[in-house]
């Protein structure tokens, strides 16, 4: 079976950092159940990048999509790239909440 490498852009770096950071301040366990949730839904991108959703508001191709990520209430969602047959990049991560994803 084909993989992908999943590699994150510096923005969705910081973009998870501040998503963890966030839940830091007010629950330790919750911060690390949402980094290992992260980190678990980004795997599926090595696999089954087009299994996602198309993205909403962005680039009308099949290669811009979002990857819905449950998590608590709401969860979050990782926009990305299927930049080439063996790359995929994730471009931003927001909490479904966040009104500035697109």
């Amino acid at each position: 079976m084909k993989r992908f490498t999943v590699r994150l852009t510096p923005e969705a770096d910081a973009d998870v950092l501040r998503l963890v950071d966030f839940l830091l301040e007010k629950d330790l366990d919750a911060a690390l159940r949402a980094q290992i949730a992260l980190n678990e839904a980004f795997k599926v991108l090595e696999l089954f990048p087009f299994t996602c959703r198309k993205a909403l508001g962005g680039p009308n191709d099949a290669f811009h999509r979002e990857l819905v990520i449950p998590f608590g209430n709401y969860g979050y969602v990782a926009m990305f790239e299927i930049e080439d047959p063996s790359t995929v990049t994730i471009l931003a991560v927001r909490h479904q909440r966040e009104e500035d994803y697109h």
